[in-house]
């Protein structure tokens, strides 16, 4: 899989990456009902568009991608747009890894958790549950099962539901692809 997406970016740009911020992260940070600004971290965040975005409307942002030419990219974008972002190069599966720690509000994934495999979901979710306040959320894009021709992509309501205990399935909402996307947002379970 690294060696698919370093491809992507070493031939040019990645297909999806737009460098246009989703109109779904847009709602949830700006619309009715806005989340106050508080710690975000980005999930495979490839050049930065959205890290950049969050922290220019007063998240303090943390990010995160596997191919070390889109952290770069990032890093520089960050810059560019004089934000303090940090971005670091690995594995979202290995949080621990990677020196990010949180705890944070939002968590964001732009088809990040879809296009890995099934046997390391569940790291990834227990790493994002660790860092997660309560009544955090996470708004991820992913693509649904069959939309590419590989046994593993895509993703569920029904996965989510068993993978992210703790965890409350709130929304799901088809995307507007060619082949089965959703948007899929999921809040921690508030302290007791």
């Amino acid at each position: 899989m690294r060696r698919a997406l370093e491809d992507y970016y070493r031939d040019g740009k990645p297909p999806w990456d737009s460098g246009v911020t989703p109109p779904e992260l847009v709602a949830l940070v700006e619309g009715s009902g806005a989340l106050m600004p508080g710690q975000a971290l980005e999930l495979g965040c490839g050049t930065g568009t959205n890290a950049v975005y969050l922290a220019r409307k007063g998240w303090r942002v943390a990010a995160v991608d596997l191919v070390d030419r889109a952290v770069r990219q990032a890093r520089e974008k960050a810059a560019a747009a004089g934000v303090d972002v940090p971005v670091v190069c690995g594995d979202a599966t290995r949080l621990d890894e990677v020196g990010l720690p949180g705890p944070y509000d939002l968590f964001f994934d732009l088809s990040c958790y879809c296009g890995i495999p099934p046997h390391r979901r569940d790291a990834y979710a227990a790493g994002l549950t660790e860092r997660a306040v309560p009544g955090a959320r996470l708004l991820m894009f992913g693509y649904g099962p069959g939309a590419f021709d590989d046994t593993f992509s895509g993703v569920t309501a029904d996965e989510l539901r068993s993978r992210f205990t703790g965890w409350h399935l709130a929304d799901v909402t088809p995307g507007t692809n060619a082949v089965p996307t959703f948007w899929f947002t999921l809040h921690r379970a508030a302290a007791t």
